[in-house]
């Protein structure tokens, strides 16, 4: 078995190398280094919004994609030290009705699972859901389960995760998803960052970052204005935000992965984490929940779980994740089959990647020096393919810096 995974990684290999479109510059990059002290490097390059010739910096927000979810996780982190939530207890009590896989209905589903990607849950149904829309009705969807797999069973990546996890917050304490998390993470560290665009300011959202695909405008293309409604409308076209009940539509704010963000703000969130809960003089979580977080719940053995975002479409990115803790993913996986380390060295770092909207992006610490590295980059091609690793070429180079 070992070596016919062997065969398959170096086949899939040749076959990148063979189909790689060539380079392109991304319409903005931007990279930081950090160190436990501070700040060790900045570099911005590019344009935030095209239209208007607006230069990119490292305090403009950007939709940052699935870093989302690691800050999430520092939120679930901050509820349980608080004896709010529970990682190992069932959530359908939070919920307030039965959260269950319909194929294996005797097996709770908790949020150590949820943070994990161990649900069951798959991406199959839309986890963008309407304003209006009940996120238990859409679970009720037989489709939106892995019909084959139980949580618990296998690591498979799947987005619809993290609404569950916004409802289970908001029953918690009654709180609007995007506030709850300007009240736990983002104010205490003094961050202008938000989950869509509602709780940012208007300086923050001036300075909105624009998302391209191949040179057109796909996202937060706002002129520098607060856009008119940021979800997704209700049924009838609404957007009256009155409309929300904690917990009854998790998805709204966009928990998987609509943290708008600067880069500075992601090199805060990876100050936190070197911290072991600390930055600034500020205390947020103990260092046994920043260790909880940052340890791996599943690793890849060759048999348990997808390495790659089974929507993307993309079999280049087979090898992508080969180690997950809670809401982080670690580097390096030593496992035949694994391309994750866009580093190309060897060491095993810890963070999250992002992936939307032809943007890509990336938060790594490497807590046994105390360094690390935030970056994003938007136009960025899937086809650009990556030397090293299953992350793109743009991917590769951030990381780097080269």
């Amino acid at each position: 078995m070992q070596t016919l995974l062997r065969a398959a990684a170096v086949f899939a290999a040749l076959t990148v190398a063979a189909c790689a479109t060539a380079p392109r510059d991304p319409v903005a990059q931007v990279r930081i280094t950090f160190d436990r002290a501070g700040i060790l490097t900045t570099t911005a390059t590019g344009h935030a919004d095209l239209a208007a010739g607006r230069l990119i910096t490292a305090d403009d927000p950007v939709r940052v994609a699935s870093i989302s979810k690691l800050v999430v996780a520092i939120g679930v982190m901050r509820l349980v030290e608080q004896g709010q939530l529970s990682l190992d207890e069932d959530v359908s009590t939070q919920l307030g009705w039965p959260l269950r896989h319909p194929a294996f209905p005797d097996r709770p589903i908790t949020l150590r699972l949820l943070l994990s990607h161990r649900t069951g849950l798959t991406d199959n149904t839309s986890y963008v859901l309407p304003l209006d829309a009940s996120m238990r009705t859409a679970l009720a969807d037989p489709a939106a389960w892995d019909a084959a797999h139980g949580p618990g069973d296998v690591f498979a990546y799947t987005n619809f995760n993290f609404p569950v996890i916004a409802a289970v917050m908001e029953r918690a304490t009654g709180e609007r998803f995007d506030r709850l998390m300007r009240r736990l993470v983002l104010d205490p560290l003094k961050l202008d960052a938000c989950y869509n665009w509602d709780t940012c300011t208007d300086a923050a959202v001036a300075r909105g970052v624009v998302l391209y695909r191949e040179g057109e405008p796909v996202r937060d293309d706002n002129h520098g204005a607060r856009p008119a409604c940021s979800v997704t409308p209700a049924a009838n076209g609404s957007c009256d935000l009155s409309l929300w009940q904690p917990g009854l539509n998790g998805a709204i704010f966009s928990p998987q992965g609509g943290l708008r963000i600067s880069a500075n703000g992601l090199a805060t969130i990876g100050h936190l984490l070197l911290g072991r809960g600390e930055v600034d003089g500020v205390r947020l979580l103990s260092p046994a929940s920043v260790d909880q977080l940052l340890t791996p719940q599943w690793t890849y053995n060759g048999a348990n779980g997808q390495t790659f975002e089974a929507d993307s479409g993309n079999d280049a990115a087979r090898g992508f994740t080969c180690a997950y803790g809670l809401a982080t993913q670690t580097l390096a996986a030593p496992v035949d089959g694994c391309r994750d380390n866009p580093f190309g060295d060897g060491v095993r770092r810890i963070g999250h990647a992002g992936d939307a909207y032809g943007l890509k992006s990336g938060l790594w610490i490497d807590p046994a020096t105390g360094t690390g590295v935030a970056y994003f980059a938007t136009d960025v091609l899937d086809t650009d393919y990556g030397v090293r690793s299953a992350f793109t070429r743009v991917e590769e180079n951030l990381a780097t810096g080269k």
